[in-house]
This record gives structure tokens, sequence and C-alpha cells, in this order.
């Protein structure tokens, strides 16, 4: 039977930290901008209803087969223009006949990106998180010819998986809010972000701190599964460590103990911030 050895873990400490400190960035900019997405995403699904029908999706369908088309017939004019045309003329036309249709159409762009947000928000929710990653580092450079670095792209798949879980508590929070506070800003002539930052917000805030304190968690622990791509977070650490020195008891042991660590100091703030913002 092998003695627990407490200088594995001492020697191996130094790099277990430089990962506690990737894992911690990853984590921090990944709800940040999970959160504005999620922020942006839930207040349009709330507030801009759209059903997901068949009709809806056909027409989602056939906007997209269109717009697919006047990309092509773009391309196309761009190579038959004559030459000694000037290199900015036919983007500065698009972008005038982009801005004339967007005009015109002004009125169904909420709509359109409430559709897009729930197709969104269904999307990253129906797929694990590993799979995610691995198309964005691995299918996207494929397909766009893009290269992406590793922590890039853990950063970048942390904000659309968790802002499509944190759109949905916005939206909860948001939905549990009486109706009545809306009328009432309404019916002192407040505009609606005024309304939604006055009113509406502070209230659904209190009510979403729970949630968003699991969600907190749950990004943390996920930002393990990016050892699929290499990224040298705490987990991936520990695991070189084992491969080097065979003790896995210490290792891990350790690595367990700093994601404790993390996940507490994630929960007590939470719950200093939900004492602090709650109606006595």
């Amino acid at each position: 039977m092998t003695s627990f050895d407490w200088s594995v873990i001492w020697a191996a400490m130094p790099s277990l930290m430089e990962g506690t400190k990737l894992t911690i960035q990853i984590t921090l900019l990944g709800l940040i901008g999970g959160t504005i997405i999620g922020f942006l995403t839930g207040v349009i699904t709330t507030y801009v209803r759209v059903q997901v029908t068949g009709r809806s999706v056909l027409a989602a369908v056939a906007t997209l087969i269109v717009l697919y088309i006047l990309a092509r017939l773009s391309s196309w004019i761009d190579a038959s223009l004559p030459d000694g045309t000037p290199g900015w003329a036919w983007p500065l036309i698009q972008l005038l006949i982009a801005i004339a249709v967007l005009w015109r159409l002004a009125r169904f762009i909420p709509i359109a990106l409430s559709f897009l947000s729930q197709v969104y928000i269904l999307v990253i929710r129906g797929t694990p998180i590993v799979v995610q990653v691995m198309f964005i580092y691995f299918a996207v450079p494929l397909i766009f010819g893009w290269r992406i670095e590793a922590v890039p792209a853990a950063i970048f798949t942390l904000i659309i998986n968790s802002g499509a879980y944190i759109a949905e508590i916005v939206r909860g929070a948001l939905q549990s809010v009486p109706k009545g506070l809306k009328e009432a800003g309404e019916a002192m002539g407040l505009p609606f972000w005024k309304i939604l930052a006055y009113i509406i917000g502070p209230v659904a805030l209190r009510r979403m701190i729970p949630a968003m304190g699991n969600q907190c968690i749950i990004s943390l622990k996920d930002s393990s599964l990016f050892i699929v791509i290499g990224v040298a977070e705490l987990t991936r650490q520990g695991q070189e460590i084992i491969a080097s020195n065979f003790r896995s008891v210490e290792i891990w042991g350790a690595v367990a103990v700093i994601y404790l660590i993390l996940t507490g100091f994630i929960a007590l703030t939470l719950k200093f911030v939900e004492h602090r913002t709650q109606i006595v």
C-alpha cells in the first residue's frame, strides 16, 4: 500500500497554481461575456415573443436561402466589375443597400432577433460543451480558414455556452416579476429601458442570484473539459504531473481541494450578495 506523501503536493504546487490561474481566467472571461449575451438574449426572448412553429422555421430557412443567394450574387457582381472600378465602390453600394433594407424592414428586426435567440439557446443547450469546443477549435478553421488558439477557443466556447443558460435564468427571473410593475412604469410614461433598469431589474436580480451562483460553479467545473484541446488549466496540469511522477492520489487530491476552494469562494460570495440584497 502506497503511503501519502505531502512533499509531492508541495513540489507540484507551482504547476498547479499556474493551472489554477488559467482556470480562473477562462472562467471569469467566459462568465463576463456569457452574462452580457445571456442578459440581452433573455430580455429579447422575454419581451419579444415569437412562437417557434413549423411556419416560422420554414420562413427562417427561406430567409437564409435568400441571404445565401444574395451573397453569391454579390460575389459574382464583384468579380464582374470592369477594370478601373475603385475598390471601395462596390462595398459602399453594398453598405447602402444593407442600410436601406434594414430601415425598410426595421419592424421585423426584433422578431428576427427573438427567433434567432431561441434557436441559439436550443442549439447550445442541446449539445455537450465538449462537442462545442471541439467544433470551434477543429471544425471552424477548416470551414472558414481561421486559426484559433486553444485558450481563446475555450473562452469563446464558455461564453456562448454559459450565455445560453444565463439567458434562461434571466428570462425566468423577468417572468417572475409581477406584470403590474411594468404597467405602473408605462403609466408613468417611462421608456422601456428605464422600466427595466429601475423597476423590473432590481427585483429580478434578487431572484436570479441563486441560479447565477449555480451557473458560475458549473462554468468553473466545465473549464476542466477543455483538456480535450490541450488547454493547460488545472486538470491538465494535474494530469501532466501524474504522467511524470505517477502519484495520482496526492495530485488528484490536491486538484480536488483547489476546485473545492474555488467553488466555495463563489458560493460564499454569492451568499453574501444575496444577503445584502434581500428585502427585509
